[in-house]
């Protein structure tokens, strides 16, 4: 399904470095189990709007990016095409609804396949993180030019243990350990290729530069996220997001 047919018209010309121009996987087809909701946990509204709408405005709102991909479950299209209109009412990037899979990483590779071209720089983000910044894209844009492959995340601050059968086998210096978040960037051939041979093999990975590790001779740079960019999974998480969105608003 496309919101704006006219993927053509693209912004106004201007003096910013193209080659930091992207497009965006924005993930949206997920459920609300450990939400305990009974619908999808991205259209649950947070401080009066849904959680998709938050992350989505901030990719609207970078010059730099040229095309959203939102990936969707079947049957919550046309609520999220009407959504996308009234957001996308005075911004011309195109967004591009696509139906997701039964996992995660089929669900990228079906907005893989919808890439206005592969050779952009793509980055892949849950729609259940709403608080990415503009800053945080700027810097991973930055990273994936000079590596091609880079990912937002944050360093652990618990102690942490490596634990088989309830009996504590090690501590884990968490020195060398990070919290991985999302976007995560890459160029669009590279991601392709990944997720076309871990298709081959039928292998899932936990993320997407879990692929690139795997797959590919490419080193994935680590870029300074922020522990604000949490992902809502839990009732407790969207208590911590009307926290966040009351702390902003101040």
């Amino acid at each position: 399904m496309i919101v704006k047919k006219k993927i053509k018209t693209m912004r106004k010309a201007d003096n910013r470095d193209k080659t930091l121009d992207y497009e965006v996987i924005l993930l949206a087809a997920g459920q609300g189990k450990r939400m305990g909701a009974s619908r999808n946990k991205i259209l649950l509204h947070l401080i009066g709007k849904p959680v998709i709408s938050y992350s989505l405005q901030t990719f609207l709102n970078d010059p730099a990016c040229k095309h959203i991909i939102l990936v969707t479950q079947e049957d919550e299209q046309q609520l999220l095409a009407t959504m996308v209109k009234k957001e996308t009412k005075r911004n011309q990037c195109p967004v591009t609804i696509v139906s997701g899979g039964c996992e995660r990483q089929y669900s990228v590779y079906n907005g893989l396949k919808r890439l206005l071209n592969p050779e952009n720089i793509v980055m892949v983000h849950d729609g259940a993180r709403p608080f990415v910044t503009l800053a945080q894209l700027k810097s991973l844009h930055r990273k994936v030019v000079k590596t091609r492959a880079a990912i937002l995340g944050v360093p652990v601050k618990d102690t942490i243990k490596r634990v088989v059968d309830g009996i504590v086998q090690e501590t884990v210096p968490r020195e060398t350990l990070w919290q991985i978040q999302t976007p995560q960037a890459f160029y669009g051939t590279d991601l392709l290729a990944v997720h076309e041979q871990a298709k081959q093999e039928e292998y899932l990975g936990t993320d997407d530069a879990s692929l690139i590790e795997k797959y590919s001779n490419l080193a994935v740079s680590m870029v300074l996220g922020s522990y604000e960019n949490i992902k809502l999974t839990t009732p407790e998480d969207m208590l911590t997001g009307e926290a966040i969105v009351k702390r902003k608003r101040s």
